[in-house]
């Protein structure tokens, strides 16, 4: 057997021990990209210790000692006292290997900082702004006695104040700001003695709660966490003693679940999404060892344990229809998987949910990793799921960029281990992300197709690249905007933008926003990349460019830059300035703009700026076919 390191396997240390130990040693900013690893194995038990301890962890010397890690400002503010939210943030922030700047505003200031540009909120310019809401800002106005009426008329108010102040914040402010749902607290519906007057208080509550939900619909900068489904799992809604002394509204048990949001939604705001699902099979998809016991003997959807991995297939396919990439890894051989996978009566699953089988004898980490090149995505992007510590333990230690999510042998918690961590939530899904699975199965194909050449210039000729450019459609902002989330390897620039922010530049009288289409021989890959320009005088700058993976190396990105540069000359601007700075998984773009006729003119901290003269414009490759350029759409 292939030794494996210490610290492979899930149970050479205990993460907990390690914890304190770099804690005692001051090594803790200095081991910061690693806690990601370490907190992935800390049982639920111990995370009141360890947010204790990351909660001293200074951003700044985190920052010092790994400027490369994606940092994040995050602003809290609300009705009652906030602090005891900061350290399940911190760990939140640890998970998922992100440095959170924390801001606290002041005891029942929410009104206040989201209105007034002054206000230090605001001041701090922050990426995210958690305005936390309880349920005693209603019971608070309440008179002595009350009435469901009387609670229906502040709920009311509380919910036109929260929609004018959203809209307030839109209009001064940059970040995404967060609400939540008030759940309904027991002590108040036992306060009302009759059941009729019960049932009419839980259903203004709840209509209530369903408007502060609406307005994520009107407010695009607006995330709106519902925190009924935690309570509805047994969680506290508050403690008694910490609300009456301390104005703290929210148990601790629920701020942790809150944190847990917040720390999903600033994984995406950081451009840290997940895209594709690699899943064991044997224990996983199915009971049983399908080698060993045949596909007439696996357990799937035929016995209580079957239902079970069933009921988790059933999870795999909603998922992937919303555009996660699921790939099956598995140490098998590959013809009696697709044999089961095509065939067996029970399976929910079938190879058209798949977009890769890597099922062979290979170490996982080792397909897993080519599995991702072959997708043309970082390995980053890639959370895997198994029911074996060794394999769990061997991944997280030769990748650790991948997400492990480890199984046991109880098929019926599946569902909820592979769920709590929110790894493919986005803002909004798109039309690209519903087909996104059919588009990569394309690929696929013209890999095969590339096989029939004997040179990549004669595959990309026979290929029948088609791009179109044009100014986005009211439509595409928010696909436009996810780009710039997910994006990393090619974003010239890094800047996340929120779907308010691209509107706002898409209308802009001096900016513009160019969408990028693509397609082939095999079919559309639809809005594939995004130019934002601005013209000052004569001088037209490429503030930002991004592509997404799938479409690399066609020729693509050199039509995009060429139209741009063609249409400025038109328009009579005399240069193009474009801008590079640097991140952690950009650098292949480096030099991007000096192979594609720009000269370098600065480098300050991390930021390029390159010079395109319009004297020689670069032609569209010639395989290439542009069936609409940018004309009239450069500022």
């Amino acid at each position: 057997m292939t030794s494996v390191p210490a610290t492979a396997t899930a149970s050479a240390t205990d993460p907990a021990d390690e914890l304190l130990a770099l804690h005692r040693a001051g090594r803790l900013a200095a081991a910061y990209p690693g806690l990601k690893s370490l907190l992935a194995r800390l049982p639920e038990a111990d995370s009141v210790r360890a947010t204790q301890l990351l909660s001293r962890v200074d951003p700044d010397e985190v920052l010092h000692e790994h400027p490369e890690l994606p940092a994040l400002t995050v602003a809290v503010t609300g009705h009652g006292t906030l602090s005891a939210l900061l350290p399940a943030l911190a760990l939140e922030g640890a998970r998922h290997g992100l440095v959170l700047r924390t801001v606290v505003s002041d005891f029942n200031s929410y009104v206040f900082d989201l209105t007034d540009p002054g206000s230090a909120l605001h001041a701090a310019a922050p990426d995210l702004v958690l305005c936390l809401l309880d349920p005693v800002i209603v019971m608070d106005e309440l008179p002595t006695p009350w009435r469901p009426e009387d609670v229906e008329a502040v709920l009311a108010e509380k919910t036109a104040l929260l929609d004018a102040l959203t809209a307030r914040f839109a209009g001064s402010a940059s970040g995404t700001l967060v609400l939540n749902t008030m759940p309904l607290p027991r002590v108040l519906v036992s306060q009302l003695i009759d059941h009729r007057s019960r049932a009419r208080l839980g259903a203004v509550w709840r209509e209530a709660n369903a408007r502060l939900l609406r307005l994520a619909e009107t407010h695009p900068e607006l995330v709106v966490l519902d925190l009924d489904p935690h309570a509805a799992e047994g969680v506290a809604v508050t403690d008694p003693r910490l609300s009456v002394y301390a104005k703290a509204h929210l148990s601790s048990g629920m701020l942790s679940r809150y944190a847990r949001e917040a720390g999903h939604l600033a994984r995406i705001v950081a451009g840290q999404t997940k895209k594709c699902l690699a899943v064991d099979l044997d224990q996983t998809l199915w009971g049983g060892v399908l080698g060993d016991d045949g596909a007439d003997g696996i357990e799937v959807a035929d016995s209580p344990r079957g239902e079970a991995f069933q009921a988790f297939q059933k999870v795999l396919k909603q998922l992937a229809s919303q555009g996660v990439l699921l790939a099956a890894v598995s140490k098998n051989d590959l013809a009696p998987v697709r044999e089961v996978v095509a065939g067996h009566p029970g399976m929910t699953l079938r190879e058209a949910d798949f977009v890769r089988f890597a099922v062979n004898w290979r170490p996982k980490h080792e397909n897993l990793k080519e599995l991702a090149e072959d997708l043309n995505l970082a390995v980053e992007s890639v959370v895997f799921v198994d029911d074996s510590p060794y394999e769990c333990g061997l991944v997280r230690h030769e990748l650790p960029g991948v997400s492990v999510v480890p199984l046991d042998e109880e098929p019926a918690r599946h569902v909820e281990k592979l769920l709590r961590d929110g790894w493919f939530d986005v803002r909004e899904l798109t039309v690209e992300d519903r087909v996104r699975p059919a588009l990569y199965r394309a690929e696929a194909e013209r890999k095969d197709f590339l096989h029939g050449f004997d040179s990549l210039q004669d595959y990309l000729r026979e290929l029948g690249v088609r791009v179109r450019i044009g100014p986005v459609e009211e439509r595409e902002v928010p696909r436009a905007a996810q780009l710039t989330l997910r994006t990393n390897q090619f974003n010239l620039t890094a800047r996340r933008l929120q779907a308010a922010e691209v509107k706002e530049l898409a209308a802009g009288p001096d900016t513009r926003v160019l969408a990028v289409h693509a397609g082939d021989r095999f079919g559309e890959n639809g809005l594939v990349g995004v130019v934002f320009t601005r013209r000052e005088g004569t001088t037209v700058h490429i503030d930002n460019f991004l592509l997404s993976c799938r479409v690399f190396a066609r020729g693509i990105e050199q039509t995009a830059v060429a139209a741009v540069l063609r249409q400025a000359r038109a328009d009579g601007a005399r240069e193009v300035l474009a801008t590079y700075r640097a991140s952690a998984k950009n650098a292949k773009v480096r030099d991007f703009y000096p192979q594609n006729g720009f000269v370098p003119v600065s480098d300050a901290d991390g930021e390029l700026v390159f010079r395109h003269d319009l004297a020689s414009v670069p032609p569209v490759p010639d395989h290439v076919q542009l069936t609409e350029s940018c004309e009239g759409n450069t500022p």
